[in-house]
C-alpha cells in the first residue's frame, strides 16, 4: 500500500444513467493540484476544484502508480488532439510526456486557464500546442488562438513547431484540412500579412506584441473568434517597459478572459503567488485558474554544471561591445570553431542567418547580447560563458537554460 501527492491517478468506472446504455469514463486525479478530471468518449465531462485534499484518502498500489507515470503522451491526448496531429507528434519523437506535460494537459483539457511554470527545456510549448489543436477547427477561417512571445526568434521556433505538427497526412485517403499557421514578427513584412488576413484569416497566430499592437490598433483584424490566448515567457514581458503596457491591453481590452482560455508560460515567474493573485484581480485569467509548477526546488536541470572564473583579469568599467569582443576573438583565437554574432541592433535578416547557422550544426562560437537568453533552442551547445555576470538570478537561469538540449519542446 502506498501513496503519493505527486502521483497522477487513473481511475475508471462504468455510468449507465443517464445514458442508454453503459458509458466507461476515466477519472484522472492530480492530488498535487488537487484537480479531478473526467472524461468520456460520450462527451459526458464534468469538473470540480477541492479546497482539501487527503492523499491517504487514496490508496495507491505500486503497480497502479507505474501505470499511471507510463501513460504515452497519446493515451493523455487521445479524447482531445486530432488523431493525425498525435502521428505528427510520434514522427517528430515525442512519445512519452515530460512532467509538466503529464501534469497540465488534464487541467488544459479540461478548460481551465493555466499558468505553466516549469524548467527550461521541459516541454511547455508543446503542452500549449496540444491544447491549441484539441480545441480550433481548421475549418473556420477565423484567428482562434494567438500565441505571444517576446522575440522575433522565439516566436519563429514555435511557428515551425506549430506547422510541423499541423502538416496535413500523407495518406491520401485521410481527408484533413490544413491547419493554417501565421508568423506575425518584428521586422516581418506587413502588408503581406494584412492582405493574408483579409483574405482568409489564419487559424493560429504567432506574434510579437509590437506588430500584434499595430494590427489590432488598425483594426486589419479582430479577436472575436479567439478562443486560447497563449503568452509565451510571461515574466519578460511583463518586464518590459516596451511590452507591459501592450500586453496589458491585449489581456482586458481587444479580448475578456470570459471568452478564451488563457495560458501563460514561462521557467521563471518571479513572486508567483502574488502574479497568481493579479491574474485573477487584474482578470487577466479567470478565477479558476491552475498555477502548475514542476519541480520547484530545482528551477534549473540538474545535469548542468556551474563555475565560477576570476574577474580580475577584466578591465573595470564599461563593458565592451560585442563587436570589440568579435574582433578580439578572431586576433586572438586559433581554433577551428566559426564565430557568430548575435544581437538586438543587427537587422532582422543577419539575426536569422546567424541562428540558422548555429542549428545547423558543426563547430560554433557564438557572441550574443540576452536575445538568446529566452526559450530558443541552441541544439548541441555545451558550454554557455557569461562574459558579463547577469544581472538577476533570473536572467542566468534562462542563459544557463540554452545548454540543455531540446528532445521534448
Amino acid at each position: 500500500m502506498a501513496s503519493s501527492t505527486s502521483a497522477t491517478v487513473l481511475l475508471s468506472l462504468t455510468i449507465t444513467a443517464p445514458y442508454p446504455k453503459p458509458t466507461t469514463c476515466r477519472f484522472l486525479l492530480q492530488p498535487r493540484n488537487r484537480y479531478l478530471n473526467l472524461s468520456s468518449s460520450a462527451n459526458f465531462s464534468a469538473k470540480a476544484l477541492f479546497s482539501s485534499y487527503n492523499s491517504n484518502s487514496v490508496p495507491l498500489t505500486k503497480e497502479l502508480e507505474t501505470n499511471c507515470n507510463s501513460l504515452t503522451l497519446r493515451e493523455i491526448c487521445q479524447d482531445h488532439v486530432p488523431d493525425h496531429v498525435l502521428g505528427r507528434m510520434e514522427e517528430l519523437g515525442y512519445v512519452m510526456p515530460t512532467d509538466v506535460q503529464r501534469e497540465a494537459l488534464p487541467v488544459l483539457f479540461s478548460g481551465n486557464d493555466c499558468i505553466l511554470h516549469a524548467q527550461t527545456g521541459s516541454g511547455k510549448t508543446l503542452t500549449y500546442l496540444l491544447l491549441i489543436y484539441s480545441v480550433i477547427n481548421p475549418k473556420r477561417s477565423a484567428v482562434q488562438a494567438l500565441i505571444v512571445v517576446p522575440t522575433r526568434e522565439l516566436g519563429m521556433q514555435v511557428t515551425k513547431v506549430a506547422r510541423m505538427l499541423a502538416a496535413k497526412p500523407m495518406d491520401p485517403e485521410v481527408e484533413q484540412k490544413s491547419y493554417t499557421v501565421m508568423a506575425l514578427l518584428d521586422g516581418g513584412m506587413l502588408r503581406r500579412h494584412k492582405s493574408w488576413l483579409k483574405a482568409e484569416p489564419p487559424n493560429i497566430v504567432v506574434a510579437t506584441i509590437g506588430s500584434l499592437s499595430q494590427m489590432l490598433e488598425k483594426q486589419i483584424f479582430k479577436l472575436d473568434s479567439m478562443r486560447i490566448l497563449v503568452v509565451d515567457e510571461v515574466d519578460f514581458i511583463f518586464n518590459s517597459s516596451k511590452q507591459v503596457s501592450s500586453i496589458r491591453k491585449l489581456l482586458t481590452s481587444y479580448s475578456s478572459c470570459n471568452n478564451r482560455q488563457t495560458v501563460f508560460a514561462s521557467a521563471s515567474i518571479p513572486q508567483h503567488r502574488r502574479f497568481l493573485h493579479d491574474c485573477i484581480q487584474q482578470k487577466w485569467t479567470k478565477g479558476d485558474v491552475v498555477h502548475v509548477h514542476v519541480n520547484p526546488v530545482k528551477p534549473m536541470p540538474s545535469c548542468l554544471l556551474h563555475r565560477f572564473v576570476s574577474e580580475k583579469s577584466k578591465k573595470a568599467g564599461k563593458a565592451p561591445s560585442t563587436t570589440l569582443i568579435i574582433d578580439f576573438l578572431k586576433a586572438s583565437y586559433g581554433g577551428s570553431l566559426e564565430i557568430i554574432l548575435l544581437e538586438d541592433n543587427m537587422n532582422f535578416n543577419s539575426r536569422a542567418a546567424s541562428l540558422s547557422e548555429v542549428r545547423q550544426g558543426g563547430g560554433h562560437l557564438l557572441v550574443s547580447t540576452d536575445i538568446a537568453a529566452r526559450g530558443i533552442d541552441l541544439p548541441e551547445t555545451t558550454d554557455i560563458y557569461n562574459f558579463d555576470l547577469p544581472k538577476t538570478a533570473i536572467d542566468y537561469l534562462h542563459r544557463a537554460g540554452r545548454t540543455v538540449i531540446p528532445d521534448r519542446m
